[in-house]
């Protein structure tokens, strides 16, 4: 059974966004209004973290992309008293929007804010309701949503590869982040293969995981700047 996973290399990594745009269009991902973002509202699977280093003037700006972890321990999944969240047995967290009340459990017991709730019923402009991507479903106001890893391109790939009768292969699954970054800073794949890059990237000795003393044993890998 796979566990998927993703690589981030920070060396690599532009703080450019480009994995933000591609992923806000590959999910249908709501646009809000100023001033919505104004009160922190701000709709994004993955996010951009801007981190100061030194001493004015001799600070060093760093920025990393910042997706849900999918936890392997996921305390969402534990708090949400609907099931509305769950995990699967390829390790993926995913949530059940017609099933989510709104409570924000959810939110609350995610360590890395990695979770956005829709205050409004979501508005797209006119020009925008034909860029639609029909394999990810709308969600309505009063629901919490999130990364997925893009879970419906792991749908297609299976088909494809239960058609063929055979196993899905290292770097045929990603998701839209990782296929739009510039740099090639993400990596994704099978945790669980060891001749996957994946793998090997994750033993790299620049290899690191955000808060892992919280033992929610995050699916995101890092990998520090070199020296």
């Amino acid at each position: 059974m796979p566990k998927w996973a993703m690589v981030i290399d920070l060396d690599k990594c532009t703080g450019c966004g480009d994995c933000m745009a591609s992923c806000k269009i590959e999910n249908n991902i709501a646009i809000v209004s100023p001033e919505e973002a104004n009160e922190g509202r701000v709709m994004f699977w993955m996010d951009m973290i801007t981190v100061y280093e030194g001493d004015y003037p001799n600070i060093r700006i760093k920025r990393y992309p910042k997706p849900c972890f999918h936890c392997d321990n996921p305390p969402c999944v534990k708090v949400c008293p609907v099931h509305a969240t769950y995990k699967n047995k390829e390790g993926l967290v995913g949530q059940i929007y017609h099933r989510c009340i709104g409570c924000r459990y959810c939110m609350v017991g995610c360590p890395f804010t990695s979770k956005v709730f829709n205050w409004y019923e979501p508005v797209w402009p006119e020009e925008f309701k034909n860029c639609f991507n029909p394999d990810v479903s709308l969600r309505n106001v009063g629901v919490v949503e999130k990364c997925s890893f893009c879970a419906h391109r792991l749908i297609r790939v299976k088909e494809t590869a239960d058609i063929e009768d055979r196993e899905i292969l290292d770097g045929e699954y990603f998701p839209a982040c990782a296929e739009s970054c510039p740099a090639n800073a993400i990596f994704f794949g099978d945790l669980e293969n060891k001749k996957s890059k994946v793998y090997k990237l994750s033993h790299s000795s620049r290899a690191y995981r955000e808060r892992e003393n919280l033992g929610v044993e995050p699916k995101v890998i890092y990998l520090s700047e070199r020296k």
